[in-house]
């Protein structure tokens, strides 16, 4: 079976080359997507014998997440593992995301940060993560536990089928709600993450905020119905019930509770737009489907 760790890169001179010798003692096929960086990163991942893709510029995580499953289709790769290049995990867990795979188990497999107890992630990532992986789980209908983490094993399936687009951080939820779609068997397994102070080249803000609003999209696009719809509904009948109730207040005894009624007009105005988000998407996403 042929296995590549793939590690998308951006500034990490200062950890890369450890990275590269430790998996060069387990794994031959080592390929590194240079994503513009202006250090030495490029260089001492080709002095390592990795395989190295170059970035002109920095385009995103997603970038070079596509920019590895491209060069591991070309290269007939059977099982891709993305390895993160700030330090944060342990070359020893790999054998853990491959198992499945190699039992044909299941087509993606991720290392959750979850199932480990004794993993220190830092509170406001925990919060953060989670909140990513419960709308990722609606759109899917799993039960995952991490779906933000960057260590990942992908069969060939995967890499034959799955063509990332997001160049953010999104990246990592497209994939999963993409898979989910097309039935892929997707499972988890524990892995320890070594966090570190200034490992991250992301600001934590910014790098939230860029997650989220690619979950929504994604989410927003592959369930329409669900995301607006139901909402939708929901403010709808919030509306109706304080219109009505201010009507029936007002025909007992001439008063006008406004506040009743801006709940009631508000939640009618809201609801509708919210259907009409709703079927409007739904039936642009069908009519795109049908043409592709």
């Amino acid at each position: 079976m042929k296995i590549a760790v793939g590690i998308p890169a951006f500034n990490e001179e200062r950890n890369i080359a450890s990275i590269i010798l430790q998996l060069k003692k387990i794994y031959d096929l080592i390929i590194v997507c240079n994503d513009g960086s202006s250090d030495l990163t490029a260089s001492i991942a080709k002095e390592l014998g990795a395989i190295v893709i170059d970035h002109v510029k920095n385009i995103g995580y997603g970038s070079a997440i596509r920019t590895i499953f491209l060069k591991a289709k070309e290269l007939d790769i059977d099982v891709l593992v993305t390895f993160d290049a700030d330090g944060q995990h342990k070359v020893d867990d790999i054998s853990k995301t491959l198992e499945p795979i190699i039992k044909n188990e299941a087509d993606i497999v991720i290392g959750s940060r979850f199932l480990n107890t004794t993993s220190n992630i830092p509170e406001y990532r925990k919060i953060g993560i989670k909140t990513i992986t419960g709308l990722t789980n609606v759109s899917t209908g799993s039960k995952i536990t991490d779906a933000q983490s960057g260590f990942r094993a992908y069969s060939k399936k995967i890499l034959n089928e799955i063509h990332p687009s997001e160049q953010g951080m999104g990246v990592s939820t497209e994939i999963l709600i993409k898979s989910a779609k097309k039935k892929f068997r997707i499972t988890e397994v524990p892995i320890t993450v070594l966090y570190k102070e200034d490992t991250s080249t992301h600001h934590p803000v910014s790098h939230g905020a860029s997650v989220m609003l690619s979950t929504i999209k994604y989410v927003s696009i592959e369930n329409p119905i669900k995301f607006y719809g139901v909402p939708g509904i929901f403010f709808l009948i919030i509306g109706l019930y304080f219109v009505l109730l201010t009507l029936q207040i007002f025909g007992e005894s001439r008063d006008i509770f406004t506040n009743y009624a801006l709940v009631g007009i508000g939640g009618i105005v809201l609801g509708t737009l919210f259907l009409l988000t709703a079927i409007i998407l739904y039936t642009t996403v069908s009519v795109v489907r049908e043409h592709r």
